[in-house]
């Protein structure tokens, strides 16, 4: 059996190629070439030694499916989601990604999204942007991923959601809002929010637990609000001070002029009022 090493340039010449497999090979690089492919849709290079992908893959606009999973990769090209607008699945997982490109968050047709096995230290916070997104899988991140943006409960959309084998300690609050989740993995995580006797009953109980503490949260904002907005002893206590104050000065004033006799004013006698 023979195992690739590299792609010759000369690729280049099948401009109607459709679907690029490479899977399990050697491959340590791909060629710029590959972004002069106007209609591909499917990349699948899958099992090599690839430690970065080319930018010029940003311009196969017409790709539907993306398959890096199983490399060395140690992140993504920066400008792929602004270009990627009809992705609709990415696998990136068993690679060393710590953190993945802001851009990822403009893959506005993406439906699935599996990122497992990395080092992910966080995920972008406009994530909640992905509207289209039915599964995530973003499990086995270990020491690393401790925590999910707020905007996380934005992705309406999302069905299937992997987390197990993390340092979450805490959902985002908006977790509530996800109404299509039925499918939820939060083992191997040191949870306190929700707490584990919530987890183990399941997504709809995650939901439930987590949309009562925003409502919660909420509830507790406007008492406040209305608290400090309605604080009379405050005002009372502003109001006798001001006018303690101006009623202090005035006797001072009062005072001096006295002493100087009404008949004494001079320019000092100016000087000394208008300082007091």
């Amino acid at each position: 059996m023979v195992f690739l090493q590299a792609i010759p340039d000369a690729i280049a010449g099948l401009e109607c190629l459709e679907e690029l497999r490479l899977s399990s090979n050697n491959l340590i690089s791909l060629p710029d070439s590959i972004g002069l492919f106007p209609k591909l849709k499917i990349v699948d290079v899958s099992s090599n030694k690839l430690k970065s992908l080319p930018d010029s893959i940003s311009k196969c606009r017409s790709l539907v499916e993306l398959d890096a999973s199983y490399n060395e990769l140690a992140y993504l090209p920066t400008n792929i989601g602004y270009e990627l607008q009809d992705l609709e699945k990415l696998w990136i997982h068993l690679n060393k990604l710590r953190y993945l490109p802001t851009s990822i968050c403009e893959m506005i047709s993406l439906r699935l999204l599996d990122a497992h096995f990395n080092e992910l230290h966080r995920l972008p916070e406009a994530i909640g942007k992905l509207t289209n997104l039915e599964i995530l899988n973003l499990s086995s991140n270990f020491n690393d991923l401790q925590e999910l943006p707020a905007t996380f409960g934005d992705l309406i959309s999302l069905r299937e959601l992997d987390l197990s084998n993390n340092q979450i300690h805490a959902l985002p609050d908006t977790f509530g809002r996800l109404d299509k989740l039925t499918k939820l993995n939060l083992d191997q995580n040191p949870l306190v929010i929700p707490p584990m006797e919530v987890v183990i009953q399941g997504a709809e109980a995650v939901k439930e637990y987590m949309s009562k503490r925003l409502l919660d949260l909420l509830l507790e904002e406007e008492r406040k609000s209305i608290a400090e907005a309605d604080s009379p002893a405050q005002d009372g206590w502003l109001t006798r001070s001001t006018s303690w104050l101006n009623n202090w000065v005035s006797g001072v004033s009062e005072g001096v002029t006295d002493y100087l006799g009404a008949g004494q004013k001079s320019d000092r006698d100016s000087y000394l009022d208008q300082q007091l």
